[in-house]
């Protein structure tokens, strides 16, 4: 199967380098190009995209704002969306994963980790990096910690952790902590397939698009809660 990606920029320099990129795999093919956020969005609705790296700084409507657009469009449910950033943790950080982006991939990035990245999130699974998570939890304690508060994506979160089992709820924790399914597995000396199911189905009950959103939801309805250093 063959991965639709869109880009969206507005250097289109570097659009061109990530395009030549992109197309140089057998598996992917670039199927658009945006300058900003607005062209991003209803290329995403035309184009077929699966995948949409998305640069967050951009004229008129930004990334941030595109991205929300593409997650909250019943008929874009399937699209990932990429963030691409100078800084791997930034301002944007909550805001952009509260939007429905399912990772963050710095511009500096080397281009293995651009074309894995891609397939991860084609996958569905989260391109959440370390970094990227401690930057995450750094910005929930900046905030004050959790706000389970409606609109997002963690809005109602508390009441909907009452459906998940005793299980489902230890792996959302791990999950939270950055680990991935063969590191859960590990430690709960289970199958990845069986931590898979478990991630799938807790998903599903918080109305979570990925594994990004499943952080998100742990910490704004305090099942996690960060440490002060």
């Amino acid at each position: 199967m063959t991965i639709k990606v869109l880009l969206a920029d507005d250097q289109m320099l570097l659009r061109s380098a990530f395009r030549i990129l992109v197309d140089s795999e057998p598996d992917m093919q670039v199927v658009g190009e945006a300058s900003d956020g607005a062209q991003a969005y209803e290329l995403t609705r035309t184009s077929g995209a699966d995948v949409v790296l998305m640069d967050i700084r951009m004229p008129g409507v930004d990334g941030l704002a595109a991205t929300r657009m593409i997650s909250q469009d019943p008929e874009l449910t399937d699209v990932k969306v990429v963030i691409l950033t100078t800084f791997e943790v930034d301002d944007y950080v909550v805001q952009s994963l509260r939007a429905g982006a399912s990772g963050f991939l710095g511009k500096g990035a080397e281009p293995d980790e651009m074309l894995n990245a891609i397939r991860i999130a084609a996958a569905g699974e989260a391109l959440l990096s370390p970094v990227a998570t401690k930057g995450l939890i750094a910005k929930f304690l900046a905030q004050g910690g959790s706000s389970d508060e409606g609109g997002g994506p963690g809005g109602r979160g508390a009441e909907r952790l009452a459906t998940l089992t005793g299980r489902e709820r230890e792996v959302l924790v791990l999950v939270a902590g950055g680990l991935s399914n063969d590191e859960i597995a590990e430690q709960l000396t289970v199958s990845p397939l069986t931590v898979k199911t478990h991630v799938n189905r807790a998903m599903a009950k918080l109305g979570a698009r990925d594994r990004a959103q499943l952080v998100v939801i742990a910490y704004e309805s305090g099942l996690v809660r960060p440490r002060v250093q």
